[in-house]
């Protein structure tokens, strides 16, 4: 039975011969299913599968338990590994401080035997020169004992001197303050330096002024032929003394050679 070309589309594709039909499963003949069969089959491979990820997980967990304790072990290997080189370490470090020690102890005692046979051959070459040589000897020790006094003096002003900073405590705005402290010590410590040195340069200008102006300086290489304060005093002219208008120049003073 053909059907109009104006019928429904979704029928004529039905009945194409092209396209599936749909039809209900087919139950063998004289066989019977047994559902519960099917369902206890499934029950014992979904109960098998999970005893098999239950053995995995265990298996895995073992082997967790296992990496654990071997990592454990290596820990504490190093750790008595790390122990047993710091004391060999340490050891050796005691035993290097014992050679220094000995070996200072050593050259100290040298040190001491030489200049014990050193002072003996002294007193000996010494004691040959005559009665002198007590005298040489007080002298000698007295030499020393200053220069130790002296040295002593020393480390005491500068230990005096050297006073802590002491600044951990302080503030930004106390630190700048004390570094500004510091730094005005310095300057004035660079001034009166500079100061002293000036001080220093011009009384020994005049240290060499009088000793030039003393009749016992020496005379220079020129004599009487130099003019000024070394030729009046060296030639003789103002009766052995020169005055000191004379002396001096710039105080209304002439030449003396007339």
């Amino acid at each position: 039975e053909q059907q109009s070309p104006g019928g429904d589309p979704l029928t004529i594709l039905m009945s194409h011969s092209l396209f599936f039909r749909l039809t209900a499963p087919k139950i063998p003949e004289g066989e019977k299913v047994d559902f519960d069969d099917i369902q206890k089959k499934r029950q014992n491979k979904d109960l098998m599968e999970l005893q098999a990820l239950i053995d995995s997980h265990f298996e895995a967990r073992k082997k967790e338990e296992e990496e654990l304790v071997a990592l454990k072990e290596r820990i504490e290997k190093r750790r008595a590994e790390r122990a047993e080189q710091q004391r060999i370490r340490a050891e050796k470090e005691r035993e290097r401080q014992n050679r220094l020690a000995e070996e200072k102890a050593r050259r100290e005692e040298e040190d001491a035997k030489r200049r014990a046979e050193d002072d003996l051959k002294k007193k000996k070459a010494l004691s040959s020169m005559g009665a002198n040589y007590s005298s040489y000897l007080a002298k000698a020790d007295q030499k020393r004992g200053k220069k130790q006094t002296a040295r002593e003096t020393k480390k005491k002003v500068l230990a005096e001197r050297r006073k802590p900073l002491n600044i951990d405590h302080l503030s930004e705005d106390k630190l700048r303050d004390k570094a500004k402290e510091l730094w005005d010590t310095l300057y004035k410590l660079e001034t009166d330096k500079f100061e002293y040195g000036e001080k220093l340069k011009r009384q020994k200008y005049d240290v060499s002024v009088v000793s030039l102006a003393s009749p016992q300086g020496p005379c220079p290489a020129g004599g009487p032929a130099q003019v000024g304060l070394m030729s009046a005093r060296c030639s003789g002219l103002a009766g052995g003394a020169v005055g000191q208008s004379a002396l001096v120049p710039g105080r209304g003073s002439r030449d003396p050679v007339s």
